[in-house]
């Protein structure tokens, strides 16, 4: 998946956080809402201008962004 198709950083909007193009929704808040239980379907629901493909780009955002983190020993 091409997931930085949906994604926009502007200093302006968010404060520079990953946000969903066209929108002030950012890759953390979808997560968040994950993490708390929402179903996509309650996310869609709540937020009709994002469609499951969306959520699955937060998804993979951030489990491309886990694989990258290292610890220093």
């Amino acid at each position: 998946m091409d997931y930085k198709i949906y994604f926009e950083i502007k200093p302006e909007k968010r404060f520079g956080q990953v946000v969903l193009k066209g929108t002030r929704i950012s890759v953390g808040d979808v997560l968040n809402w994950l993490a708390n239980g929402m179903s996509r379907e309650e996310i869609i629901s709540d937020f009709p201008e994002l469609e499951i493909d969306h959520i699955n780009a937060c998804l993979f955002y951030a489990a491309s962004r886990e694989g990258q983190l290292r610890i220093a020993s």
